[in-house]
């Protein structure tokens, strides 16, 4: 990071850093209701989503998630900002971890874990909290057009050794296979919309959309293990931190096919995760956008 954007990302923390999380989690409460029900952003996007996946929800109960929902993105900010001071401290007080032993079980293999992960939570937080526990991961993302936010939002990211792959450069493929045989993990996000040509059609709750069907490309190509891996937040604000059991590789001759349902695979244990939690879900996102 430069000084200026080094200065920045810590005065914001050292700001957010001395409130206590009741009363972040409060603040956060009053500008998800502005952003919904006064500036209404996306509010016809986030009631439209949620229609498609809870048809038979009450509008009372999709209101209350998608208010929560918002509550969740305002305070995953707040917690964003504190990032340059969350260390082992920070780990070892609000974060717990369930379900290690699959990732381990799966980094045993010695091929590499990918990481199948989603906007749920704080992913965030979990990361860098999974870097200082000494997992090794590689981030497939996208950078920010504008030089500032780039290097503000990647440089409080990477602080802890967090590296960061791009979706689709011309050295993402040897990127990925060098991450998998140098025996670390590579996160991909797989919960938004993708169309073509690097996203193909699925279902997801129920209704047709795209998704991105790298993750079963590369499941194939590297036969690493795929470790669903997601955080929630409980009522004490605790950081949960969850990997679930391996979602096994079906192969199958046919190449294209089994990317389609190998993806299909991995998109029904996403919307699994999803109705567990909706309320920590980012409804804001237009996932059905295409074919709507």
């Amino acid at each position: 990071m430069s000084f200026w954007t080094k200065f920045v990302a810590y005065s914001l923390a050292t700001f957010f850093i001395i409130f206590p999380a009741s009363l972040l989690w409060w603040a956060a409460g009053v500008l998800g209701r502005l952003w919904f029900d006064v500036f209404c952003f996306r509010r016809f996007t986030v009631l439209k989503n949620l229609q498609i996946a809870f048809p038979k929800w009450s509008k009372a109960e999709k209101l209350a998630v998608a208010r929560q929902s918002m509550q969740s993105l305002c305070y995953g900010l707040m917690e964003f900002c504190q990032l340059p001071y969350m260390n082992q401290s920070y780990l070892k007080k609000y974060v717990q971890f369930h379900g290690f032993q699959n990732y381990e079980d799966a980094l045993a293999k010695g091929k590499g874990v990918l990481l199948m992960s989603l906007h749920l939570g704080n992913g965030d937080v979990a990361m860098n909290m999974m870097v200082l526990r000494g997992l090794k991961l590689n981030v497939i993302s996208k950078l920010f057009k504008n030089k500032f936010s780039n290097d503000f939002w990647f440089g409080i990211r990477r602080q802890r050794g967090l590296k960061f792959i791009e979706p689709h450069g011309k050295s993402t493929p040897f990127d990925i296979l060098k991450a998998c045989k140098a025996k670390q993990a590579v996160v991909f996000v797989i919960d938004q919309f993708m169309g073509t040509p690097f996203g193909i059609e699925t279902y997801f709750f129920g209704r047709k959309t795209g998704s991105a069907y790298g993750l079963a490309l590369f499941a194939r190509k590297t036969e690493a293990p795929v470790i669903p891996v997601y955080t929630y937040r409980d009522k004490d604000l605790i950081t949960h931190i969850v990997f679930e059991s391996e979602i096994p590789l079906e192969k199958n001759e046919n190449r294209d096919l089994q990317n389609r349902q190998m993806t299909q695979k991995y998109n029904d244990k996403i919307e699994q995760i999803v109705r567990l939690h909706p309320e920590q879900w980012m409804w804001v996102h237009r996932r059905w956008k295409t074919w709507e």
